[in-house]
């Protein structure tokens, strides 16, 4: 399920700091929470449309034209809608826990989501595959370690040889130090994209307190790594996001 306030904290509106899944997929189930999802992305995630368009570029370097594609966190359809206009010929099978976010995206792909396999659920629900290539976007930051690293091995299991996978989600320095400095530049920024800046404080304290979940971007690598995930390159840095391309 992809972050769609545009970052890890806005998953727990409305549950205090409680980041886990359960009350990340509450929220996202709540019909008025959800209604306006598009404008906190772009706010909260510097160059979110050109992260999707290079998403789609990384997977047709390997892709082929009739290509299958998995996206976990598909829920609300814009990594999707992205892909469908940009790759006519692709089929996709989309993965969120989150049934009315997975509602959500097939309103917005329209026509193209006839081109889409929606499934309810997490990675394990996912079918087996073999896919040419998957897509992970601001989600894998509400996992652990251990869990991301599953998570990442699953995905993997999924794809043909060599198949691309591109992620990208919150990561950024772990001194105390750094770490607070770009979360103010995350706060900063989202206010000068037109968030109201009690909301962005709000968002940046909350993203704070959860900080076990903020992994560097070298424990990040490490995961794919671990994952068995070869050729791990970063492609997109923006304040506290950070994007990967890797290999099955």
């Amino acid at each position: 399920m992809v972050d769609r306030d545009g970052a890890a904290a806005h998953k727990a509106d409305g549950a205090g700091n409680d980041m886990s899944m359960e009350a990340i997929v509450a929220r996202f189930s709540d019909p008025e929470a959800i209604a306006g999802y598009e404008e906190g992305p772009v706010r909260y995630v510097p160059g979110l449309a050109d992260l999707h368009r290079m998403t789609g570029v990384l997977l047709a370097e390997y892709a082929p034209d009739d290509a299958r594609i998995l996206v976990l966190g598909a829920g609300g359809g814009m990594e999707l809608k992205a892909l469908a206009d940009a790759r006519p010929g692709w089929t996709f099978v989309g993965v969120d826990p989150a049934r009315a976010m997975l509602d959500l995206a097939e309103r917005k792909l329209g026509p193209s989501a006839e081109r889409v396999a929606f499934v309810h659920g997490y990675i394990d629900d996912a079918p087996e595959g073999p896919f040419d290539g998957a897509v992970c976007l601001l989600t894998l930051h509400f996992l652990d370690a251990q869990e991301r690293t599953r998570t990442a091995g699953e995905i993997r299991r999924r794809l043909k040889p060599g198949a691309p996978f591109v992620a990208a989600h919150v990561s950024c320095p772990q001194a105390a130090d750094e770490q607070q400095r770009w979360l103010s530049r995350y706060a900063a920024f989202a206010v000068a994209a037109g968030e109201e800046p009690e909301r962005a404080e709000k968002w940046r304290s909350v993203t704070a307190a959860n900080r076990n979940l903020m992994l560097s971007p070298e424990e990040n690598v490490a995961i794919l790594e671990a994952a068995r995930f070869s050729d791990v390159a970063q492609f997109y840095a923006a304040f506290t996001w950070r994007g990967w391309v890797a290999y099955a």
